[in-house]
């Protein structure tokens, strides 16, 4: 939303330019655009949900792609961000688009297709976890202590009760709660590979990430027309949701989490994963009607809580400032 999400796997981007000897202080306190950022990503799975009743999968990430890139290309304009220059970062650019844009996006819009918004809302919170999994092994620097080897045990175990494991996963549609769970892997996986990569390429954040949604939207461009034929129509429900879910969660969203990293940092910047599935369920329940069970708000709460603990750090080491790159595509 997902998500991507902030999460410890997230990468280290190259360093936010300089701050101004007298930068001006935004129109907004960080607060309640915090606030904001939390409501859009959370809607987002509503918004998928309500763009597959008039869209294929495919059709619904392509239209969010093109709006998501549309709202960062403006920004880049009047920021008069400069492309990347070299073939290199065009091609770590692709496989990043492709794990954190193309894969994810799609694989929750035929989720949703058989699920309800409200776990793959869920489901998104698990990136964390994975994220964790992942960095164990694929960094160095991140060393496993026994509150995070605690954390990531609590939040499967919180992943088994949202699908209800003791009682043999019934009713439970596997196929479409698999292809949300591997969306959520597919962030953190693409995470890594861009903190391994783009590091110190020379562009900006923001020219990085208007620059991976052109590529993501391009490579669903190609998809598309192979796998689905062309809408009879443009229903105005499903078209307004999916424009939306480009233009504020995977476009705005992204320039508000630019901005609070850089006023507040990541650490408070990361929070806002915490928020996201108790919006995704609450907005799937008053505004869907979807059916909630004891365990799916029980479950995202210890999944939740397992997220945190995987993200807590020892303070007996000071490490370099981590800022916030293409992860906010995530979402």
């Amino acid at each position: 939303m997902t998500a991507p999400s902030v999460t410890a796997a997230a990468p280290a981007a190259p360093a936010l330019p300089a701050a101004p000897p007298a930068p001006s202080r935004p129109a907004l306190d960080w607060r309640i655009r915090f606030a904001a950022l939390s409501l859009i990503w959370g809607f987002s799975f509503l918004l998928i949900k309500v763009g597959t009743d008039g869209y294929a999968p495919f059709q619904v990430t392509l239209g969010r792609l093109l709006s998501g890139t549309a709202v960062l290309a403006v920004a880049m304009v009047v920021r008069r961000e400069r492309l990347p220059r070299t073939a290199r970062t065009w091609g770590h650019l692709a496989v990043a688009a492709f794990f954190l844009n193309a894969l994810p996006f799609s694989l929750f819009a035929f989720a949703e297709q058989t699920i309800p918004s409200t776990l793959a809302g869920i489901c998104n919170a698990t990136s964390p976890l994975w994220g964790m999994a992942l960095s164990l092994v694929a960094l160095s620097e991140d060393r496993p202590t026994r509150r995070r080897v605690a954390g990531l045990g609590l939040g499967f175990l919180g992943v088994l009760t949202v699908l209800g494991a003791w009682q043999g996963f019934s009713g439970l549609d596997f196929s479409g709660t698999a292809m949300a769970l591997l969306a959520s892997l597919s962030y953190p996986v693409g995470w890594i590979y861009v903190r391994r990569t783009l590091a110190g390429s020379g562009s900006s954040t923001l020219a990085l990430t208007g620059s991976q949604l052109f590529v993501g939207t391009v490579q669903i461009a190609l998809v598309t027309p192979v796998f689905t034929s062309a809408p009879d129509g443009f229903p105005l429900l499903p078209t307004l949701a999916v424009v939306a879910l480009g233009a504020l969660g995977t476009g705005l969203a992204v320039l508000m989490q630019y901005g609070l990293v850089t006023e507040v940092g990541p650490t408070t910047a990361q929070m806002v994963t915490y928020f996201i599935p108790v919006i995704a369920t609450a907005a799937g329940v008053a505004v869907l009607g979807e059916q909630l069970n004891w365990n799916t708000p029980v479950g995202a709460l210890i999944v939740l809580a397992g997220a945190f603990l995987t993200q807590s750090r020892t303070r007996t080491r000071r490490t370099a400032p981590r800022t916030s790159s293409l992860r906010g595509l995530s979402r």
